[in-house]
């Protein structure tokens, strides 16, 4: 089963010196029985990248919770892509959370198949929604276009052996 991983750079830098995505218990996003059945038209590959949409929201989230705790993090959002066995995942239940997993063990790097990362001219974009996720989460409009304009940017792919090159 494939699970995107939401995570930042500096997290990225610590998951390469540990040799796994961890410490468990791990929130991840995945194609969810839920997720299916909420967006039945859908084949696997549109519903893997509802699930890796999911996932960056929650980098950006993470990225917000950095600066707020004084870590300097680039405004990119990550997300690490991971095929774990079907058992290893235990999806939510809310519906809010359709694709939303939940893993109880660490991902070896060996599981991880890929890294999506924000390209260099999304940042001030990405800058813009961390300020704006205050606001957002309060029910302003404007502060949520702002956040979702973020989504207007894709991922970049990168393969594994490339990690070290966008970490240096």
């Amino acid at each position: 089963m494939r699970v995107y991983l939401p995570c930042t750079l500096p997290a990225l830098a610590s998951v390469l010196k540990a040799g796994e995505v961890g410490p468990a218990p791990l929130t991840g996003y995945a194609v969810t029985p839920a997720l299916i059945e909420w967006y039945a038209s859908g084949d696997t590959e549109e519903l893997e990248y509802v699930a890796l949409t999911e996932a960056a929201r929650a980098s950006l989230r993470m990225l917000a919770a950095d600066r707020a705790d004084g870590v300097d993090a680039p405004a990119r959002r990550v997300v690490i892509a991971a095929e774990v066995p079907e058992g290893a995942a235990s999806a939510g239940a809310a519906l809010e959370e359709r694709g939303r997993v939940r893993l109880a063990g660490p991902v070896p790097m060996a599981k991880v198949a890929a890294v999506h990362i924000d390209d260099h001219d999304a940042e001030p974009d990405i800058e813009a929604a961390i300020a704006a996720l205050p606001a957002s989460d309060a029910g302003d409009d404007d502060a949520r276009f702002t956040v979702d304009g973020a989504e207007a940017h894709e991922l970049m792919w990168y393969a594994t052996q490339e990690i070290p090159d966008l970490l240096g």
